[in-house]
């Protein structure tokens, strides 16, 4: 490996279908080792594992990459407008219809003008999200059988997952949190979470030349990585064992991020390494995409896998504490 690249690609902590990601929905541009993507300016790769994963033909894939853009600039401009009205937004299954929540009736001619499909709700989001604030806030008192929790804009309601015969559990937790009646409810999934370090998106590193974990993605500096893999002043090496940077910055629990400043001898590039030909794929940006849109991961050991958003503004109860703000799929 040359040692002055650095490849880049969202960090993913996974978690029973939880990731915390930067969500990419297409690889465009130039790639720096071959020629250009094909299929609508998307990465080959990338169109072969929604094949796979999502049962699209690359026709197909490129039409719902096309959609999801759509859906995310729409959403964007929605929420603004809605305002308190506002009450989240999905795709459906097949990508192919936007729908958006609103609380207020007042709102849905708008979504109908915007291309969506409105659907009337008790609650506008932000009252979700502050439900699950308090429960956030209480984090510490959920019960080990208790695998997180996330807001649920399809069900208008904040879910609470807890282990089979744990459910008494997990809505002791929602009442001590003071949630009110039907705003909370709780699912039953045999979910045990952990941080999982040998999921990757970018180059490998060591810390202390003992743990491994990878690159999440450049920054001015060095780049941004999971906060469960090192603290302050950690030292790490690359995968070729050539002293890397030192962990400047670490949050975990309650978020999971870190940065590592790197030293003279490594460039942070804005790409990702491509397990498949080894090669590289540009990253040109990052966008916010709605519940229901495809998301895919790149790693070293199972290469380039798809799958759907399932939530925004998940939580994960790890035994070292919570996490929150994370976004739920089942890639």
């Amino acid at each position: 490996m040359d040692r002055r690249r650095m490849t880049a690609i969202g960090v993913l902590v996974a978690a029973a279908g939880l990731t915390a990601a930067v969500t990419v929905p297409s690889f465009a541009g130039e790639e720096p080792r071959r020629a250009a993507p094909a299929a609508g300016g998307v990465a080959p790769e990338v169109l072969d594992a929604m094949g796979r994963d999502l049962a699209l033909t690359r026709d197909q894939a490129v039409a719902r990459l096309r959609t999801e853009r759509w859906a995310a600039g729409t959403v964007t401009r929605l929420r603004g407008e809605l305002g308190a009205g506002y009450g989240g937004s999905w795709l459906s299954e097949d990508g192919a219809t936007l729908t958006v929540a609103v609380a207020d009736p007042a709102g849905e001619a708008r979504v109908r003008a915007a291309g969506a499909v409105p659907k009337r709700v008790s609650r506008g989001v932000a009252e979700l999200d502050a439900v699950k604030t308090r429960l956030d806030a209480a984090g510490a008192e959920a019960s080990p059988d208790v695998a997180g929790w996330y807001v649920d804009v399809a069900g208008n309601a904040v879910v609470v997952i807890a282990r089979p015969g744990a459910e008494a559990d997990g809505r002791r937790f929602a009442a001590a949190a003071g949630s009110k009646a039907g705003m909370v409810r709780v699912r039953t999934a045999d979910e045990a979470p952990r941080p999982l370090f040998d999921v990757r998106g970018g180059d490998a590193y060591l810390i202390n030349n003992a743990g491994r974990c990878s690159v999440g993605f450049s920054v001015v500096g060095g780049f941004v990585t999971a906060g469960h893999c090192g603290r302050p002043g950690d030292r790490t090496t690359g995968s070729n064992r050539v002293a890397q940077g030192t962990f400047a910055a670490s949050s975990f629990p309650g978020d999971d991020w870190a940065f590592v400043r790197v030293n003279a001898d490594w460039t942070p590039q804005g790409v990702i390494t491509d397990f498949a030909d080894g090669g590289t794929v540009a990253v040109n940006g990052s966008t916010e995409a709605p519940v229901g849109a495809s998301i895919c991961r790149s790693g070293s050991t199972t290469g380039t896998r798809c799958g759907l958003i399932q939530a925004k503004n998940a939580t994960v109860n790890y035994a070292e504490g919570t996490v929150t703000g994370l976004t739920r799929t089942n890639v």
